[in-house]
């Protein structure tokens, strides 16, 4: 172990230049410790009470965000530290959050903070110096932070994006499966119908009644008793007409809203010998219409999710504002969104004021701001939850609430809320921006943000001027 000296503190960046005998006097009072490779050097939760003076070696922080440790930041004797870790004078940190390890061989000085006062009166140039390393580690620290949120929201965000395309992706699968199924089964029931003399005009007849059929069906709902009802006056009938009458058909007919009245004309077109076999071929062609409609709304709600995402990800190629819809902006992000509000069966009541103006902004800075709004409402409400969003027209602005009746913003809170870096949540929970960068966003484009909050209703009111001061002469 080497023997304390003067000579370490010498080496020490941040008390360069300073007397000999306030060396002497840190290196009476401070405690010399040493650490090997790979030594634990403080963990989550220690007290921290002590200014730490690196003469030698490194010393890796780990922040603890929700147990897992994450790389955060290396103290060492250089420039942007100045070889000083722990904690530091006016600093309110009291506990470590999180571990510190040995990389290589690591000297240290600890001075308690009990001597801070006694420090500062000796020298308060060097108290100086502290502060300002202080100042620098603060801001790192929180910078840090904000792009550790900010990659995690992303996780986030993909992850339920991925999962928005999963569903209809799979369901694509399953009807291309039983499209396929279908087709092999057609060419069986045509040439079975071939046989049975049926024509081709007959067919284009059938044809044409089943896509009127198709077209009513949606207007038609049934209850689950009637629904069960109609099968069992199907199934009679094909019995009745010496047919197989399997309920699989007949499931598919009363689901298509078709009545034993219908078959009767099919059969009056199609002849009664043939339609024991046409039946089946009836059915085939009914259920490949049903899953060709459901692909269709597959693929839409792939087209949707993807204009979405290109729509939010909008990149602000100028400096300059760009009129948008934000009726539109808002959508996509509901549809972004979508997956956390039906986690929650969040009911979402969207008073849009007609013929809403395009307002002039910084589209993907704007995206961020909804993004974060709506992501802290649906956090903030329990279980069939209420989302309420509002535009209105206030003379040369436009106004925009995101209102939501969770449990409300505590009034002791409320003025911090817009403070930088102030968060009530872990890291990971919310959007990654926080209400710090919403102000600015807002800010920015020459408006502003207000907050109101009580238990069951909180509501933040943006207000954003309707012409671009960008675009204004003098």
């Amino acid at each position: 172990m080497n023997a304390p000296s003067i000579d370490d503190l010498r080496q020490v960046i941040a008390l360069r230049g300073l007397p000999d005998e306030h060396l002497q006097w840190i290196l009476e009072k401070a405690e010399y410790a040493e650490f090997e490779d790979g030594a634990e050097m403080t963990r989550t939760g220690d007290e921290i009470d002590s200014l730490m003076l690196v003469v030698e070696g490194r010393a890796k922080f780990y922040l603890d965000v929700n147990g897992k440790l994450v790389s955060y930041h290396t103290f060492e004797n250089d420039e942007s530290t100045g070889g000083t870790a722990g904690l530091l004078p006016y600093s309110r940190m009291k506990s470590s959050p999180g571990f510190a390890y040995a990389e290589g061989k690591i000297r240290v000085y600890k001075l308690h903070k009990k001597y801070f006062q006694e420090l500062e009166q000796l020298s308060p140039e060097l108290i100086q110096r502290l502060i300002g390393y202080m100042t620098e580690r603060a801001r790192y620290f929180a910078t840090q932070q904000l792009q550790h949120e900010k990659v995690n929201a992303l996780g986030q965000l993909a992850a339920g994006i991925a999962h928005e395309l999963n569903n209809p992706a799979a369901a694509i699968n399953r009807i291309a499966s039983e499209l396929n199924k279908r087709l092999r089964c057609n060419y069986e029931f045509t040439e079975r119908m071939l046989l049975d003399n049926v024509t081709a005009p007959q067919i284009k007849e059938i044809v044409k009644l089943v896509d009127e059929k198709q077209k009513q069906t949606g207007n038609v709902k049934l209850s689950p008793l009637k629904r069960i009802e109609l099968e069992d006056t199907l199934i009679d009938w094909m019995q009745q007409n010496g047919m197989e009458a399997k309920p699989s058909i007949a499931e598919t007919f009363a689901g298509s809203g078709y009545t034993t009245d219908d078959l009767e004309i099919i059969k009056t077109i199609a002849g009664e010998k043939a339609m024991k076999n046409l039946i089946n071929w009836l059915e085939n062609l009914v259920v490949s219409q049903s899953v060709i409609k459901d692909l269709d709304e597959a693929s839409s709600r792939i087209s949707t999710l993807v204009g979405a995402i290109r729509s939010h990800v909008h990149m602000d190629r100028t400096n300059e504002k760009q009129p948008t819809d934000i009726h539109t902006d808002i959508e996509n992000t509901l549809t972004l969104l979508g997956h956390k509000l039906r986690a929650k069966n969040i009911k979402v009541i969207k008073n849009f004021l007609p013929d809403f103006p395009q307002v002039p902004v910084h589209v993907g800075e704007m995206n961020q701001v909804w993004t974060n709004l709506i992501d802290n409402a649906i956090q903030a409400m329990s279980n069939k939850g209420e989302l309420t969003i509002e535009t209105c027209l206030d003379n040369h602005f436009a106004r925009i609430k995101v209102i939501d009746n969770g449990h409300g913003i505590p009034k002791e809170i409320q003025s911090k809320i817009f403070d930088p870096f102030f968060t009530t949540k872990k890291m990971g929970e919310g959007t990654g921006i926080g209400l710090d960068l919403v102000r600015r966003i807002i800010t920015r484009h020459n408006g502003e943000i207000k907050l109101r909050s009580e238990p069951g209703k909180t509501e933040f009111a943006i207000c954003l001027p309707l012409a671009s001061s960008e675009n204004k002469t003098s």
